[in-house]
């Protein structure tokens, strides 16, 4: 292991110290962090003296160990004053490995950034001398494991391709190949769809113009039926609390609320499915002061929407049943400021009105921030009672590729080892879930840029600042034990629960994954 740390402390140091220092670059990057300044973007700030990094040894042992060992502590008694030392050094670590590669590129970053139909232009890797960042298969045989071999494999194939050193990458990608398998192990799988979405993204990068504007074309990757995607979820939700742990969070906000309130209103953005739902409606039913009238309005962009309205219809019967007079509206359009008025979605008079996100919000997060920050200010105009929000706890918006890649690595490291506790290797639904759900969230963070780019995935600190910053403070979430009951019945020990200034976390062994959260306007206290 000694060797293994030695030598990814080499490599790191000796790429970063083969870059060349280019003033245009640099003036070129902090026009860009200027604009970003403009347009209400928080960007790393690098030092004034910053031109190589310096990583210590300790410093890549954490973040390698965090391939090996995902064990971390985590504080689960709801206050979050506590929480154990050693998680925090772990995470603080490797944070601070991710931050100075940030910080370094911000000066010196030769990766890729695509804005809209931009491309920017960049040196070759193999003229810096990248080539021989990475040892061969043979020399990695020699006492390095072949699964962080992996892992150095494909942060040197991301360097290359932020590099634009197509030729170098492709070599890699082969080298990654003989290893990489959606059958392996955790590792193996994980580094099979990171390796899919680099060669997505070698794709895109094969049809840059001279002028560096990307032609028009299509990625050779199959296609996912809409049906197959939709049944991957389900699986998802059937065989692990990741989703589960959401909805149950979303629907107890919401039954918090609406105590003592007689006619809901619930707008669901950019709804799919109905899995949610059913867990509300029975709540609501054993309310002790009876059942309230509801109406769901979903917003959704789904083209197919008969099976969505055939599970609405089937919802509504269920609600009767059990004494709740229920009325489902769906829109179908984008969410958009536009949409989102009182007059299109129907409001009335003397209904509690909640709106309810779970894992849409992020999908508004561009460059600039201001697509998100016009949908929050319409939501806020609508006056609800309550925001519930539940998204994925990672930091996948960064303005730099290399970083961005680093950080979702790790994260979905730890996602893939979940399900390898919870699911055989040859489980039919795992392999679902992977190739299905993960491996299409993996490739659209890791191949595209602009607009294209979707799943821009961001922190519950983060989420804290923009949602305050239109007008919004959280509630917090009263459900931890409810949470425990919850992951009791998946029968694995790996999933932790923490509480951090009001937000409700599932980890894998400590390390946060998603975020629940309920927010309601400032000063609107008084009204539960």
């Amino acid at each position: 292991m000694e060797g293994l740390n030695g030598w990814l402390y080499e490599s790191f140091n000796h790429d970063f110290a083969i870059r060349r220092f280019c003033s245009a670059r640099v003036e070129l990057e902090q026009g860009e962090l200027g604009d970003a300044m403009n347009n209400d973007i928080e960007p790393f700030c690098p030092d004034d003296e910053i031109s190589t990094p310096h990583l210590a040894a300790s410093e890549v042992d954490d973040f390698v160990d965090s391939f090996i060992n995902m064990d971390y502590d985590v504080d689960d008694d709801g206050d979050g004053d506590d929480k154990d030392d050693r998680n925090s050094k772990k995470q603080q670590n490797f944070h601070h490995f991710q931050d100075k590669i940030e910080a370094f590129s911000i000066v010196n970053d030769d990766s890729l950034m695509i804005e809209g139909d931009e491309l920017e232009m960049s040196s070759s890797c193999e003229d810096l001398g990248a080539n021989e960042m990475v040892p061969s298969i043979e020399e990695a045989s020699h006492g390095v494991d072949q699964g962080l071999h992996l892992v150095h494999l494909l942060l040197a194939c991301a360097e290359a391709v932020g590099c634009r050193d197509i030729h170098l990458a492709t070599s890699m990608l082969s080298q990654i190949g003989a290893s990489a398998t959606p059958l392996g192990d955790s590792l193996q799988r994980v580094s099979y769809c990171f390796a899919t979405g680099l060669k997505s993204r070698l794709s895109l990068l094969q049809n840059v113009n001279g002028n560096g504007t990307i032609a028009n074309c299509a990625i050779d990757v199959p296609m996912i039926a809409r049906e197959e995607k939709m049944e991957a979820f389900q699986l998802l939700y059937q065989t692990t609390p990741y989703i589960a742990f959401g909805f149950m969070a979303a629907n107890e906000a919401i039954c918090q609320a609406a105590q003592g309130k007689g006619s809901l209103h619930i707008i669901d953005l950019g709804m799919k499915h109905t899995l949610q739902w059913p867990s509300l409606i029975r709540a609501l039913a054993s309310r002790p002061e009876g059942p309230p009238t509801l109406r769901i309005t979903a917003l959704t962009s789904d083209e197919d929407l008969v099976e969505l309205e055939a599970s609405m219809k089937s919802l509504v019967e269920d609600a009767s049943s059990l004494g709740i007079a229920m009325e489902f509206h769906m829109i179908s359009e984008p969410v958009t400021p536009s949409l989102l008025t009182r007059e299109n979605l129907n409001l009335r008079e003397g209904e509690s009105l909640y709106i309810n996100s779970v894992m849409h919000l992020h999908k508004y997060v561009k460059e600039s921030r201001g697509s998100l920050k016009a949908i929050l200010q319409a939501i806020k105009k609508l006056g609800p009672a309550l925001l519930t929000m539940v998204e994925q706890d990672a930091n996948h918006n960064g303005p730099f590729f290399l970083g961005r890649f680093l950080e979702s690595l790790h994260y979905y490291s730890a996602i893939f080892d979940s399900l390898e506790a919870s699911l055989p290797r040859h489980s039919p639904q795992r392999m679902k879930i992977e190739r299905l759900h993960f491996a299409e969230e993996i490739r659209n963070i890791v191949a595209y840029e602009g607009t294209d780019r979707m799943e821009r995935h961001e922190r519950a600190d983060q989420w804290r600042r923009q949602l305050g910053r239109a007008g919004f403070q959280v509630m917090g979430l009263k459900c931890l034990s409810q949470a425990r009951m919850m992951l009791s019945v998946y029968g694995c020990d790996g999933y932790t629960l923490g509480s951090e200034k009001g937000c409700l976390l599932l980890g894998w062994k400590g390390r946060p994954l998603m975020l629940a959260s309920a927010w309601q306007l400032h000063n609107a206290s008084s009204a539960y």
